[in-house]
């Protein structure tokens, strides 16, 4: 895993282009699948019915949400990124987001990022960062995603 530090949040500021990442691998299996179906109440066969999935659906398996591979941004982010002094952060939302292929169960994924964006807002920095959700193995990525933090330094 490889990862950027910075002392402050100020130090984002003239980051534009810098390339982060990529972080180690995960696996997405039947389980954490399951959970998340559980915790959204989104049960759709393609996500929990590995049989029907072999049988009906295109993947020949269950496939992740899409929504728990966005979710992965915040798995990501901080692996990716850190700041030293901060009073607090905040996730302030995304701009686009994307999915252009399926994470199958039991595939690896990883995130790899770009700062796109960083400038003084509501107090603090805001910095936009571009974050892209690859699976091993697959040339297209499962979810490009913009998230917009917020960095309040220390007072």
């Amino acid at each position: 895993m490889t990862q950027k530090v910075f002392a402050t949040p100020h130090d984002l500021l003239g980051q534009d282009g810098t390339v982060l990442g990529p972080t180690d691998y995960i696996e997405i299996d039947q389980q954490r699948i399951d959970q998340f179906a559980a915790a959204t109440g989104d049960h759709q066969w393609i996500h929990v019915d590995p049989e029907r999935a072999a049988r009906e659906s295109d993947f020949g398996c269950t496939i992740a949400h899409g929504y728990l591979t966005l979710s992965l941004a915040n798995l990501f982010l901080p692996q990716m990124l850190h700041i030293d002094k901060f009073a607090m952060g905040v996730n302030y939302g995304v701009d686009s987001v994307r999915f252009p292929a399926a994470v199958k169960v039991n595939a690896k994924v990883r995130g790899r990022g770009e700062i796109i964006k960083v400038d003084e807002a509501k107090g603090g920095i805001r910095s936009v960062v571009r974050i892209t959700v690859e699976v091993e193995g697959q040339e297209r990525p499962a979810c490009i995603v913009d998230t917009i933090s917020l960095y309040f330094p220390e007072q």
